[in-house]
């Protein structure tokens, strides 16, 4: 896959519709800092393509689970990662997807919730199923094109309705509901008088998002998502090569510019053009405007697309929210039934054939799908006009034990699989211990706040994740200091003080690889030599991608010539000073839009 594909894949897998109801809503109430969450990843996305990247590419691993697996042996860590980034992807990225894009298309065109759930859902399932990662990606790229292209059109047409930048940074500030009381209650004007730093993306240290954790928490819950997550990383490993994965890396962090001024500032404008709906703090009438008593932020880039604009542009804007939804949606299913397959499937049924494995691949997306539909009406009960928060917070629960692990397994070659180990089930117990008890409690409001103890849930989830991180990196640092460490032999090319090793590595799963190897399964060998198949099952295995051609059986000697350029990372020297250039210019960009909006 060349450049352009992946960084557009990049993007768009990002991208979902979660951010244009989650980022816009937090926007509206809020202001500008949230765009920090989308500006911290320029400097990730680099840290993925020059420092990351590569290490995978010479482990020549498929998965991040698999990664582990070879740098550490043994199977209790690649499963339980596999396992946990399953969970996270149904709890946090689908069921966060499924419910933005249900909010839009409710208020856009008042299709029932679950009809639209369902239709948006066989749509992605259909083309992910039948065409893999190269379908997923190339759509993505198209998507792209449409989300930009769509959402700078509504970006125009709210900065003119409301003035210019300089009237929408004072007509924000001025942005009051009319309906402040309610009985005998007078609501706090804290709860509906816009942020005094609205337009800073640093705050105060006891502030709403804290400049500490936006700078140490969010790059550690960003380091997880870039670096370490299945989505993300899968699209760089089908890059051509290594200066390709960067030039990639570069374009998406370009993009990343992009949804301070396409999605959070068109948010904050909905604010000013329908404050009473928008900004509602009365529980009566936020239930009439939206169905939920705590706030209607949720809306805010919807309502925008419903009201602003014209009818032709309108359907444009709803291919939009619908792309971006489905285009995130595509790439959580394939990674996750290339995590289940890989990973978890071989566990339950040794030494599968391929072709057992594509039709598994795609049985598992359908099964992904069933429980995703499921857990609709657990995120419509739990919707709290905080949707953002609800994804960023439980990453910070869970994410961080895993970004240790990933980040001293691959800087820190003294680190051994009981360190590992032993950090990883330490970080998920101190995580879930918040988790549970904070939704125990509920999150609660401005006008009803929650009840759970300030020991708990009053540290704000960005300062936990730093906690969290540093909890885990101790226990895996103390561990692997008090036990056996890794010989050399079994790490070359894995970390990176050995990456231009040229010795041979013995792999620590080498004995279940050779075995893998060397037997194959009853059903393999049938296939091998079957016979011609019907008309009907020809096209029932072109429909399901399984009619590709076996090639001729390799030698030993051009399988190891085949491993060797799959893991080869040499660059062109001319294009590798070039993208050098490129990421120390977007470093520098990253640098200037935080200054410039601190």
């Amino acid at each position: 896959m060349v450049w352009w594909p992946i960084g557009a894949s990049l993007f768009a897998s990002n991208i979902g519709s979660e951010h244009f109801v989650g980022i816009a809503g937090t926007a509206a109430a809020g202001g500008i800092a949230i765009g920090g969450y989308e500006w911290n990843a320029l400097i990730l996305v680099v840290v993925l393509g020059w420092l990351f990247v590569p290490i995978y590419i010479k482990a020549g691993v498929v998965t991040m689970p698999e990664y582990l697996r070879k740098r550490f042996g043994g199977k209790r860590i690649q499963v339980y990662l596999s396992v946990l980034s399953l969970f996270l992807y149904i709890f946090t990225k689908i069921s966060a997807d499924i419910f933005s894009g249900a909010v839009f298309i409710q208020l856009a065109i008042g299709l029932d919730l679950y009809v639209a759930v369902v239709i948006l859902l066989a749509i992605t399932a259909l083309y992910t199923i039948t065409g893999g990662l190269a379908a997923v990606i190339y759509t993505d790229t198209l998507q792209t094109f449409i989300m930009i292209v769509g959402s700078f059109i509504l970006m125009g047409f709210a900065f003119a309705e409301v003035g210019g930048y300089d009237a929408f940074m004072k007509k924000y500030m001025e942005a009051i509901p009319a309906n402040i009381s309610y009985g005998n209650t007078t609501i706090n004007s804290e709860c509906y008088t816009p942020r005094e730093d609205a337009f800073h993306i640093f705050r105060d240290v006891s502030g709403d998002m804290p400049w500490p954790g936006l700078i140490f928490g969010l790059s550690i819950i960003a380091l997880w998502y870039w670096c370490t997550d299945q989505v993300i990383v899968q699209r760089c490993l089908s890059g051509k090569n290594l200066s390709h994965v960067k030039a990639g890396c570069v374009m998406c962090g370009y993009l990343k510019l992009l949804p301070m001024f396409i999605v959070v500032m068109p948010g904050m404008i909905s604010r000013i053009l329908y404050t009473d709906i928008v900004a509602c703090v009365v529980p009566e009438i936020c239930q009439q405007y939206c169905g939920t008593p705590v706030g209607c932020t949720n809306i805010a880039y919807p309502k925008m697309v419903v009201e602003l604009m014209p009818d032709g542009l309108r359907g444009l804007m709803l291919s939009v929210m619908l792309a971006s939804l489905m285009s995130s949606l595509t790439s959580i299913f394939n990674s996750a039934s290339t995590l289940f397959t890989v990973d978890i499937y071989p566990i339950i049924r040794s030494r599968p054939s391929e072709r057992e494995l594509m039709l598994v691949g795609r049985a598992f997306m359908v099964v992904l799908i069933g429980i995703s539909i499921a857990w609709v009406p657990v995120v419509q009960s739990a919707q709290s006009g905080q949707l953002f928060d609800y994804i960023q917070s439980i990453t910070s629960y869970l994410g961080p034990p895993i970004a240790s692990v990933f980040l001293l397994a691959i800087f820190c070659k003294r680190v051994n699989e009981q360190g590992a180990f032993w950090g990883l089930m330490v970080g998920l117990l101190v995580g879930l211990s918040r988790m549970i008890t904070e939704f125990a409690y509920g999150t609660g409001s401005c006008t009803a706040p929650s009840n759970c103890p300030f020991i708990i849930c009053g540290i704000h989830y960005l300062y936990f994740a730093i906690i969290l991180f540093g909890v885990s990196t101790i226990v895996i640092l103390a561990v692997s200091f008090m036990t056996k460490p890794i010989p050399d032999v079994h790490l070359y090319r894995l970390c990176w003080s050995l990456r231009n090793s040229k010795e041979e590595r013995i792999d620590l799963d080498a004995n279940e690889e050779n075995d893998k190897a060397d037997e194959k399964d009853e059903e393999s060998v049938n296939e091998e030599s079957g016979e011609e198949p019907g008309c009907f099952k020809k096209a029932y295995n072109w429909f399901c991608g399984l009619d590709q051609q076996k090639g001729p059986k390799l030698s030993k000697e051009e399988e190891e010539a085949l491993n060797k350029k799959l893991t080869d990372t040499t660059e062109v020297p001319l294009w590798k000073n070039v993208m050098n250039i490129n990421a120390i210019i977007l470093l520098a960009v990253a640098v200037f839009c935080h200054a410039y909006f601190a």
